[in-house]
């Protein structure tokens, strides 16, 4: 998996693309440390994520935690596998998807 930090002020945006299972998920969580307090806009470019697994959903789960004590958080651009994984699981409840 690769991921891409855009940061402009307070507003960050993670672009994910590959795989997002047990191997990578301890990436993205380690990503999500580096992001403070000052930061209330986080968002997720999944456009070109091919795969979550259920550590996957776990880190998008903390993601979300985390944004609940201090800003908004979004995901971007899922793809319909990927959407299919966020209506099975419930997910799509859970979190703010936009096209």
């Amino acid at each position: 998996m690769t991921i891409s930090k855009n940061q402009e002020g307070n507003a960050v945006e993670l672009t994910l693309s590959g795989s997002l299972d047990t191997t990578t998920a301890p990436q993205l969580e380690e990503e999500l440390q580096k992001i403070t307090g000052d930061v209330t806009d986080l968002a997720f470019d999944l456009a070109e994520l091919e795969y979550i697994s259920s550590a996957g959903l776990r880190a998008l789960l903390q993601a979300q935690k985390l944004m609940d004590k201090q800003g908004t958080m979004v995901v971007r651009h899922a793809n319909e596998t990927i959407m299919e994984v966020f209506e099975i699981t419930g997910f799509s409840d859970m979190l703010t998807i936009e096209d």
